[in-house]
C-alpha cells in the first residue's frame, strides 16, 4: 500500500501489462477477414436477386457477366404487379394472412399443450407426450395424402383456412414449450394457486407473459416456414385468388415461357418481408433456444 504523497504507477507494479504479442493482432485480423468473407458469401445471393431484378431479359441471359444493369429497369416493379396472369398483390396478401395466422395460433396452441404436458397431472400424460414426439419421426410425405383427404371432406379445398388449419399444431414447438415450462420456477405457480387461480389462470396470467421470448423465437420460425411453403398451398389453393406469393412466382417459369426479370423481381419482393422480420426478431431465436432448456 502506498503511503500518502507517494504515487504508484501500474507499469512499476506489472511491467509490460497491456502489451499484446503480434500474434494476437494477426489472429484478430484473420478473424475479421473470415467474418467479412462469410458475410459477403451470405449476401451474394441477395445481391444477385436484386441486380437481376433490375435488368432486362437480354442482360440476364447474356454470356457477358454484368455486375449491375447498364440502365436500371424500374418498370419491372410495375410489370410485376400489373401482370393479369400472375396476381402478385393477391399472392402477397394471402401469404401474409397465412403466415400471421400461423405465427399467432401455432405458438399459442403449442404453448398450451406444452404447459399441460409439463404441469397438469393427468393419466397417460407421458404416453401422450411420446405420441407427439413420435409424429416428428413420420415424414410429411406420408401424411400428405391423408391430410388432403380430410381437408377435402371438410370442403377446405380452394380456401385459405384449408391451407392454414393443418399447420396450426407443431409437435416440435410443443416439445420446446414443455422443456421451457419444466424449468419454470414452481414457486411462482404456488403463489398463483394461493391467489385462487386455476391451471388456466396460472398459465394465462403468469406463465404466458414470461414465455414471450420463446414464443417470439418459434413464431419467427413458423412465420418463415409458412411464408415459404409451396407444395401444400399449391394443392389446396387451386384458383388464382387463393394463390400464395410462392405459387405466383412459379408461374414466371413454365415450359412455354421464362420471364426472368419478373421472376427475379418477384423473388426480391417476396424475400423482403422475411429479411425484415429476421433482422428485427433474430435475437429472439437464440434467446428462445437458450430458454427452452436444451443442452448439448
Amino acid at each position: 500500500m502506498a503511503l500518502p504523497g507517494q504515487q504508484t504507477s501500474a507499469t512499476s507494479i506489472e511491467p509490460g501489462r497491456g502489451h499484446r504479442p503480434v500474434g494476437f493482432y494477426l489472429l484478430e485480423v484473420g478473424r475479421y477477414i473470415l467474418l467479412i468473407a462469410l458475410g459477403l458469401t451470405f449476401l451474394f445471393p441477395f445481391y444477385m436477386i436484386v441486380s437481376r431484378a433490375l435488368m432486362t431479359q437480354a442482360e440476364i441471359t447474356s454470356f457477358n457477366w454484368s455486375w449491375w444493369p447498364a440502365q436500371i429497369q424500374w418498370h419491372n416493379v410495375k410489370d410485376l404487379f400489373n401482370d393479369p396472369t400472375a396476381p402478385m398483390g393477391t399472392g402477397l396478401r394471402n401469404s401474409a394472412i397465412i403466415a400471421i395466422v400461423t405465427f399467432v395460433f401455432q405458438t399459442l396452441f403449442a404453448s398450451m399443450a406444452g404447459y399441460a404436458l409439463a404441469r397438469i397431472p393427468f393419466r397417460g400424460r407421458e404416453v401422450v407426450f411420446s405420441l407427439i414426439l413420435l409424429t416428428l419421426m413420420v415424414p410429411s410425405a406420408v401424411t400428405f395424402v391423408p391430410t388432403y383427404a380430410v381437408v377435402s371432406k371438410l370442403h377446405g379445398v380452394n380456401t385459405l383456412w384449408g391451407i392454414v388449419v393443418p399447420t396450426l399444431f407443431s409437435a416440435f414447438a410443443t416439445f420446446l414449450f414443455r422443456q421451457f415450462y419444466l424449468e419454470f420456477p414452481a414457486e411462482i405457480e404456488e403463489a398463483g394457486r394461493l391467489d385462487g387461480n386455476t391451471y388456466f389462470g396460472i398459465y394465462w396470467k403468469l406463465l404466458l407473459p414470461n414465455s414471450m421470448g420463446i414464443m417470439a423465437a418459434l413464431g419467427v420460425l413458423s412465420f418463415i416456414a409458412s411464408w415459404n411453403a409451396f407444395l401444400w398451398p399449391l394443392v389446396i389453393g387451386q384458383s388464382p385468388s387463393k394463390w400464395t406469393a410462392q405459387i405466383v412466382i412459379s408461374t414466371y417459369l413454365t415450359a412455354q415461357t421464362i420471364n426472368l426479370p419478373e421472376l427475379f423481381m418477384g423473388a426480391a419482393v417476396t424475400a423482403a418481408p422475411l429479411v425484415i422480420v429476421f433482422l428485427i426478431m433474430q435475437r429472439y431465436i437464440v434467446q428462445g433456444v437458450r430458454m427452452s432448456g436444451i443442452t448439448g
